[in-house]
C-alpha cells in the first residue's frame, strides 16, 4: 500500500463522515417539516420491521406539517404507535385515510439544546476525522519502518494528509454553523 493509497481511504472516511454529519442533522426537528424525521422510522408491518417508507408515502404539504399516507390502510394503527415509540416528541394524527404531524413551534430554550446537539454531532464527526487521520500515520510509519519510503516521503504525505484534514475540519465547521444559524433562525 503506498501512501496516496493511504490518503485516498483517509479521505473516503472524511467523506463518510460528513455524509453522516449531514445525514444526522436532517433529521433534526428544527420547527420546519422533513420526511428525514420520519422515514427511517421502523414499523411492524406484517411481522416483519419495515423503515417507514417502505409502507407509505410522507409528503409536505406545508412547512409545518407532514403528512403519511400508508399504503394499506390495515397499517394505520402500527405507524402511529410506531411514530409515538420513536420518541421523536411529535404526536401523529389520524383521520382514517391519513396520518398527520404537526410540527410545534420551538420555544428558545429547545433552540439552545438542538444548538448542543449540533455542537456534540460536529465533534463525533471531528473524532471520526482524526480516527481516520490516526489510521494513515501508522500506515505512513509502517511504511517508514519497512524502508518502502523516506523520511522525506512521510513527511510529504504527513503534510498533504493534514492539508485535507483541516479541509474536512472546516467543512464540518461551516456545516455546522449554517445549521447552528437554521435552528436559530425563528
Amino acid at each position: 500500500m503506498s501512501t496516496s493509497d493511504l490518503i485516498s481511504k483517509a479521505q473516503q472516511d472524511f467523506d463518510t463522515a460528513m455524509t453522516h454529519l449531514k445525514h444526522e442533522f436532517s433529521k433534526l426537528q428544527i420547527g420546519r417539516a422533513s420526511a428525514a424525521l420520519v422515514e427511517d422510522i421502523y414499523v411492524d408491518a406484517y411481522g416483519a420491521m419495515t423503515p417507514m417508507k417502505g409502507v407509505a408515502s410522507i409528503s409536505i404539504p406545508d412547512a409545518r406539517t407532514l403528512a403519511i399516507q400508508v399504503w394499506d390502510r390495515s397499517l394505520m394503527g402500527a405507524v402511529e404507535k410506531a411514530i409515538l415509540a420513536s420518541n421523536i416528541g411529535l404526536t401523529p394524527t389520524n383521520d382514517g385515510t391519513l396520518i398527520r404531524i404537526i410540527m410545534p413551534a420551538l420555544t428558545e430554550e429547545r433552540r439552545k439544546d438542538l444548538v448542543k446537539v449540533v455542537g456534540q454531532l460536529s465533534e463525533h464527526a471531528k473524532i471520526s476525522i482524526r480516527t481516520a487521520r490516526g489510521s494513515a500515520h501508522s500506515g505512513f510509519k509502517s511504511l517508514a519502518d519497512k524502508k518502502e519510503i523516506t523520511e522525506d516521503e512521510q513527511r510529504h504525505a504527513e503534510k498533504v494528509l493534514q492539508e485535507k484534514v483541516d479541509g474536512a475540519n472546516r467543512l464540518v465547521d461551516e456545516t455546522s454553523k449554517k445549521k447552528e444559524s437554521d435552528i436559530m433562525t425563528i
